[in-house]
């Protein structure tokens, strides 16, 4: 009887248990597993299902604090993360750990403050949460409400945090508790720009100027980040302006991230950073295009910022000048300081001011001047670099004039290259001394090794008496001599690390020393008002010297100051010619300022016309220094027809590097590396009209766009890269000498074309003429090269450069003849009854053309007979086909200077467009990689360069443009293949053999897959088969 009322006892439980299961939708008891029993009260405590919660968990053995999953947390990490207030009340109560850490070591204070959940944190807070618990990272509570800018709840938690550090009223806090990194709470609020936190921090006693580990303090914090609301905050309470342990100062912090604003308001706060802020332009560890951004920021804040910063940029320019002229400096380092310092002026110069009303407080010291004053502070150094070239050029009219050997030849213009006799007059004549003269042993190159070139620009020796006493002088400072002003490069003076405890101090207004902190380290400056043509900038460059030459020096040691670079009248030379014409080059860049874009200076141009001789001769010496400084020659035809027989008769590879130099002038390295192009920046190119296609699109399209990125797309394939556009190229070359359009003929040769006089019966043929010379610019632009060669006359007319008779023979071999033979005959006596004029076939009419006014009666004389020569020349070669040529240079000039293609001539351009004629086996094998298994061993790898080897030229060309894409070799050979990132050798990689199977290649990358054939016979008809059908057109394997 009893066990029959437990069954049915039992039996009615059951029925219960499944009756409340079933209205309430859910299991009524946890399994007994644990890990079963969280996850099945997981999703409850993320819906904040609390009396579900309590009924389970009342009803069972559950423990509460059990940890589970990946990151190991309990139910009331869930609970505080998901805000599920309710459940984590229960759970507390059932006696769930406050400060259990999960894998991470967060606590579920860490989770409700992270999620901004204020009720769970404040709950968590009367159950002792603990404030302090730091978790893997370092990071308490206090950061990550930091971080996230929850200043409402940083609030109240702070008035839970038990103290170490600072006590505030009669409440202890510990407000600056670090992370793994030193980071208090304070540094983060900074970076992140939570202003109400960083208030609410500071006003509960927060360190303003504790450092981290690496010396950073919370405004180096906010400055690095740009956020300027939390530095003015610092700055308004009275933060120290402190550098890192590396010397990294807030500004210099500010200003390599571009940060204007937070520049801005460092200057407002403390106007004495404007000095260091200056001297940034000449810091070329400093991102030149992060400090214009900062500056032209300030400048354009109101003209008197604009005028103080110019005036000061010029000041410096200045100095950096002189201090270059002075042979004793390291050249590397301050010709790049002051030819940045310079750009930089010239940049900042053409802006216009902004006027709106920003605040001017760290420029009221200073005295606002006339924008004609800017580059006053400069004109000492112009004076300097005149007197120079005028010392030069008068040694060289001595030497010249000199009965000595030093004269030998000087009046022939190649006789410049022999500059050590010119040299040596020049220094012997400087010292009052021949050779012969100088006392003991010593010889004239051990008195060039005493010779040092004076700030001033004058030559300056140790033999001469002390020099006037009126000199400005820097006297040591803090006990050491002046040499370590010479050796601070722009930083004269002494120089203090300032670490992460140690406050830059910066100095009152004293006018004549003012204290200036750059990048963190303590520098000390003069400053002084421009008057006149006398600045202060070259202070410290003419030292009070008084040397004499010892027995020492005259056995041939070198005196005190000495530079190792003069061992020679040569380095003598060497060691100035540089620094003279960098002089120049800035010179140039500031005489551009004044005036229009496109225009060359009247002063610039008059001076390199004064100079010409002396210039001619530094350039003959070192023609390298065209390449480095003379880019005015570009901008300017009237200079550059000065020079441009000493620029031809560089290496070819110098000018072309020069030529891409200037042609991407803001793009640097470009190596074929793009930005990945738009939808809209594809050129969608049908195949099968390839010409018409490609040209209502290209013509259509912005050239600047052009230039910056090439992306081609056949209409139904999918491959697109370098690959596919070196295709394009290739077809269009040959597209644009297709007879169907009639814009070029063959010449008499069979191998070169020539503009069809005759085009004109396409009538579309100028713009058609105009876009070939747009595809053939547009393809040197991008270093592609074209299936495409022209006469050499044709190339003349792209470069500027009259034809000649000789010319005629690449379209009337015959008719040239016939123009030799009047050149080398005597023609008085023969009869022939020419005039200055001539029947010339016009569609099928005989017209009579005059070669000149009223040329036909004009007679043809023997004194006349090379003008007739040359006129009938020009009508054949350039006025019958005048129009097209004007058409096509239209469109090649788009994207190529004509100052720039005239560096090469007529064979060295077909080289750059066209490349090499011929594919040379032993170039093409040399510069060959393999990989994946493949060496030059393989038995496949040798029947490969056996078969190629066996190929006619033809093939060879076909096997080049199924590999590349391109059917032409560069200049300079297969090393010089460009890829999809810059130049890339050709490599050839395996693949498994399968019967049949062809060779494939990845164009853009120039990669040939080739299978492991099993015979020499099989790789060579296989590859043949691969060439003549699967060189065009491209699909995804």
């Amino acid at each position: 009887m009893q066990v029959s009322m437990k069954s049915m006892e039992s039996a009615m439980e059951r029925i219960h248990r499944l009756t409340r299961s079933l209205r309430s939708a859910r299991a009524v008891e946890l399994p007994a597993d644990p890990e079963t029993a969280a996850y099945l009260l997981m999703p409850m405590i993320i819906a904040n299902q609390h009396r579900s919660v309590a009924d389970l968990i009342s009803s069972s053995s559950f423990d509460v604090n059990y940890a589970f999953g990946r990151a190991q947390r309990n139910l009331l990490h869930i609970a505080a993360n998901c805000g599920s207030f309710e459940c984590m009340v229960l759970l507390l109560k059932k006696g769930a750990d406050v400060n259990y850490q999960d894998m991470s070591g967060c606590t579920a204070l860490h989770l409700a403050a992270r999620n901004g959940q204020k009720k769970c944190l404040a709950k968590l807070l009367e159950y002792n949460a603990d404030v302090n618990i730091r978790n893997n990272e370092g990071l308490t509570t206090i950061h990550w409400l930091a971080v996230n800018g929850r200043t409402e709840l940083l609030h109240d938690l702070l008035q839970h945090v038990e103290n170490v550090d600072v006590e505030v009223g009669d409440r202890k806090q510990n407000v600056d508790v670090e992370d793994a990194q030193g980071q208090t709470a304070l540094h983060v609020a900074c970076q992140n720009g939570h202003k109400s936190t960083v208030l609410c921090l500071l006003d509960n006693g927060a360190d303003i100027n504790r450092p981290n580990v690496t010396g950073a303090t919370p405004l180096s914090f906010a400055c690095s980040h740009g956020q300027r609301d939390t530095a003015q905050i610092l700055l308004s309470r009275g933060a120290k302006y402190l550098g890192d342990s590396n010397g990294c100062a807030p500004l210099e912090l500010a200003v390599q991230g571009g940060y204007s604003e937070t520049c801005e308001v460092l200057l407002q706060h403390i106007p004495r950073l404007f000095e260091p802020l200056m001297q940034m332009t000449l810091n070329t560890n400093i991102k030149e295009a992060m400090l214009f951004k900062v500056l032209a920021f300030i400048c354009q804040s109101s003209v008197s910022q604009h005028h103080m910063i110019l005036v000061s940029v010029a000041e410096l320019a200045s100095a950096a000048g002189h201090r270059l002229l002075s042979v004793s400096s390291n050249y590397e380092d301050q010709v790049v300081s002051f030819l940045r310092c310079v750009k930089m002026l010239c940049r900042l110069y053409r802006l216009a001011p902004c006027e709106h009303s920003a605040k001017d407080s760290y420029t009221a010291s200073r005295n606002t001047v006339p924008m004609a004053t800017v580059f006053r502070p400069l004109e000492l150094l112009w004076k300097s670099l005149e007197e120079w070239l005028l010392l030069i050029g008068s040694e060289l009219n001595r030497a010249k004039t000199a009965p000595s050997k030093c004269s030998k030849g000087l009046g022939e213009e190649d006789s410049l290259q022999d500059t050590d006799e010119i040299a040596t007059a020049l220094i012997a004549d400087r010292l009052s001394l021949h050779e012969d003269d100088l006392p003991g042993e010593m010889t004239l190159s051990s008195s060039l090794q005493s010779l040092t070139l004076g700030g001033s620009g004058e030559l300056k020796d140790h033999i001469v008496e002390e020099e006037d006493e009126a000199e400005t002088t820097v006297p040591p400072q803090d006990g050491k001599s002046d040499t370590s002003t010479d050796q601070s490069a722009g930083r004269p003076g002494t120089v203090e690390a300032a670490g992460a405890d140690q406050e830059v101090k910066l100095s009152g207004t004293d006018s004549q020393q003012s204290d200036s902190v750059q990048g963190g380290v303590l520098f000390n400056t003069s400053s002084h008002d421009i008057q006149g043509h006398h600045s202060t900038a070259v202070r410290g460059h003419r030292r009070s010297r008084s040397r004499t030459y010892s027995s020492s020096s005259s056995r041939g040691t070198s005196p005190p100051g000495s530079t190792s670079r003069s061992h020679s009248a040569q380095d003598v030379v060497a060691a100035c010619a540089d620094r003279v014409c960098a002089v120049i080059q800035a010179f140039y860049n500031c005489c551009s300022c004044h005036t229009p874009q496109g225009m060359t200076s009247p002063r610039f141009i008059e001076f390199v016309v004064r100079h010409d001789a002396v210039l001619k001769f530094l350039v003959t010496r070192n023609p390298k220094i065209i390449f480095d400084h003379f880019h005015f020659l570009l901008e300017c035809p009237e200079l550059m027809s000065r020079f441009m027989h000493i620029i031809k008769a560089q290496d070819f590879t110098a000018r072309r590097e020069w030529f891409y130099e200037n042609l991407h002038p803001q793009t640097g390295d470009r190596d074929l590396v793009h930005r990945p192009p738009s939808e809209d920046d594809v050129l969608l190119i049908n195949r099968e009209q390839v010409f018409d296609s490609s040209c209502k699109i290209v013509t259509k399209m912005n050239s600047e766009k052009l230039k910056e990125n090439i992306a081609v797309k056949f209409s139904g394939e999918e491959g697109m890269g370098q690959g596919v556009v070196r295709e394009w190229f290739d077809i269009l070359s040959k597209e644009i000498l297709n007879p169907d359009y009639a814009l070029f003929t063959m010449s008499a040769d069979g191998s070169t074309f020539q503009p069809n006089s005759n085009s004109a019966v396409n009538p579309d043929h100028l713009n058609y003429f105009r876009f070939a010379g747009g595809i053939m610019g547009l393809a040197l632009y991008h270093r592609q090269l074209l299936n495409v060669y022209f006469t050499r006359s044709f190339y003349k007319h792209i470069l500027g450069i009259p034809v000649n008779y000789h010319d005629v023979a690449s379209i009337d071999p015959e008719y040239a003849k016939n123009l030799q033979w009047i050149l080398d005959h005597d023609i008085s006596d023969l009869g022939l009854e020419l005039t200055f004029s001539v029947e010339t076939d016009v569609f099928g009419a005989m017209e009579e053309v005059e070669l000149k006014p009223d040329g036909k009666n004009i007679q043809v004389t023997e004194a006349n007979k090379a003008e007739y020569v040359q006129l009938v020349t020009e009508l054949r070669m350039t006025r019958a086909i005048q129009p097209q040529i004007n058409a096509f240079l239209q469109g090649f000039h788009a994207f190529i200077p004509c100052s720039l293609v005239q560096l090469f001539d007529e064979y060295e351009l077909e080289l750059m467009l066209s490349g090499l004629p011929e594919v040379d086996v032993e170039d093409f094998e040399r510069n060959t990689d393999y990989n994946s298994g493949y060496t030059a061993d393989c038995p496949v790898i040798k029947w490969f360069w056996e078969t190629v080897r066996d190929f006619p030229q033809q093939e060879r060309v076909l096997l080049l443009q199924f590999v590349t894409g391109s059917s032409r070799v560069p200049h300079g050979g297969f090393a010089y293949l460009p890829g999809g990132s810059g130049m890339q050798k050709i490599t050839i990689s395996p693949v498994t053999y399968t019967p049949n199977l062809l060779p494939t290649a990845s164009t853009c990358i120039n990669l040939l897959k080739l299978p492991e054939y099993r015979s020499r016979e099989e790789l060579r008809e296989r590859l043949k088969v691969a060439l003549q059908h699967g060189s065009l057109g491209y699909g995804m394997a």
